[in-house]
Order: C-alpha cells, then sequence, then structure tokens
C-alpha cells in the first residue's frame, strides 16, 4: 500500500476545561459528520472509503442556505476564523482542523457568539478536498500560518505543493481565491513559485509579488507579538480565471 505522506502530525495535548465542554456540549451544533450518504439509508466512515468512491457534501443542505462558501485549513485556535464569520454572515465558512484543542475552542466560541454560518471539518483537508468538497463550489480557499516544515529533509510534508493547488483549483468557482500566509520567508517563496505556475491563477497583487494584510484576514495575537519582535508575514491572494475548466 502506498504510504500518503501527511502535512500534520497528531500530539496529544491537553485540553483546558472549556476546550473539552466545546466539544462536549457544543460540537454536535457545527460538526459536518464523518459519514457520508451513499444511498437511502446506508452509510459510510470518511476516513475509510476509497478515494475513487466520492461522495461529495450537499453545501446548502449543511448550511441550510445557498450562499458563498469559503474553507480556511488549519483554523488553530479558530480566532481569526470566528471574526471572519461575525463581520461576513451572508458567507459560509468551513473550517478544517485536526487538533481537538483547536476544535473545541473553536465549538466553544461559535456557541458564545451564536454563529450559524460555520461548520466544523476535523479531519485531513487533503482527503476532504478529494473525496467531499465538490468541484466548482467554492467562493475561496483560506491556508494561514500552516507548519513550514523547516527542515529540507521535511519540505516534502508541506501542505503547499502542486498537486494539491490543483486540486484545490477544481474546487473553486471561476473568479475564486487561493489566500495564503505565512511568517516563514522561505516558505513564503515557495508558495509563491507554487502558485505563480499555474497559468489559470491570477496573482491580485499588481506587481505580482506579496500584498500587505488585507482587512479580510483578521490580525492574530500571535502575529501582533511576531510583529513586536519584527517577524515578518508574507500573503498571497490569487485568483482563478473566468475561464478556467477542468
Amino acid at each position: 500500500m502506498r504510504r500518503t505522506i501527511k502535512s500534520f502530525v497528531l500530539r496529544a495535548g491537553r485540553m483546558s476545561p472549556r476546550q473539552q465542554q466545546g466539544i462536549d456540549l457544543w460540537l454536535m451544533d457545527y460538526l459536518i459528520p464523518s459519514t457520508v450518504i451513499t444511498s437511502p439509508g446506508e452509510t459510510r466512515n470518511l476516513d475509510i472509503i476509497s478515494t475513487d468512491q466520492v461522495e461529495y457534501w450537499d453545501l446548502p443542505t449543511l448550511f441550510g442556505r445557498d450562499a458563498d462558501t469559503v474553507v480556511e485549513i488549519g483554523f488553530g485556535m479558530g480566532a481569526s476564523l470566528l471574526t471572519m464569520a461575525r463581520q461576513a454572515p451572508e458567507v459560509n465558512f468551513i473550517g478544517i482542523e485536526v487538533h481537538w484543542a483547536g476544535v473545541g475552542s473553536l465549538a466553544a466560541d461559535l456557541h458564545d457568539h451564536e454563529i450559524t454560518n460555520v461548520k466544523i471539518a476535523p479531519y485531513d483537508a487533503v482527503e476532504v478536498f478529494k473525496r467531499c468538497i465538490p468541484d466548482h463550489e467554492l467562493a475561496g480557499v483560506q491556508i494561514f500560518f500552516p507548519d513550514p516544515w523547516p527542515k529540507k529533509r521535511h519540505h516534502k510534508r508541506r501542505l503547499i505543493q502542486p498537486d494539491f493547488i490543483r486540486l484545490l483549483m477544481t474546487k473553486l468557482k471561476p473568479g475564486g481565491f487561493i489566500h495564503c500566509a505565512t511568517d516563514w520567508e522561505e516558505y513564503a517563496m515557495h508558495m509563491h513559485a507554487v502558485l505563480s505556475a499555474e497559468p489559470a491563477l491570477h496573482n491580485v497583487q499588481a506587481d505580482g509579488q506579496f500584498l500587505p494584510r488585507p482587512d479580510t484576514r483578521p490580525l492574530t495575537k500571535f502575529e501582533q507579538r511576531g510583529t513586536r519582535l519584527g517577524h515578518g508575514v508574507w500573503d498571497l491572494k490569487f485568483k482563478l480565471a473566468s475561464n478556467y475548466s477542468l
């Protein structure tokens, strides 16, 4: 069996009482279930269906409305996703995160603020995009501060790779965006090279380089601290050509 290289490592760690409460009491209000319907009365677990058996999520049914949908991959503790959801109630957001402390934290925050336009998918993002996201359905994909895997021998674990970007492109509506941000300069250059290599993607920055942090990406406490310490942050936003087709 071919081994799949993961862009993340699951680490066991303590959860705060509030994070545990978020999972125990409120996660089910926001969770996208790990089973998919294959036929009336039959389900299979997302983790075990093979990649040639695609069962797409019906996004309007999941949210109870038909609206632009944006996916954030790796939302961490969920602070920025919560802010974006509050600022753009007309947009549907799907947050993907595999670490349960962050999942619990976001579920608790969504409950406290009575947010209804966010769903949580605690699964491997690559598998979600392969198996669950319908083609040409997303208004955008956000990938903020993914693990840079700085050691050269680990670069193969980086999420931003040509094959994954091409997969994301198939899920975007024409004109949809991919927005990446990192505080690791070498990874920023890698991201720029990978995104720029796709003819159907257009850099929204006029000079073809990095753009100042847009207002749509909230400034986190982590980033504020890094800025005070002199750390750089690099944003890239590319849009899919309006005439793009598979």
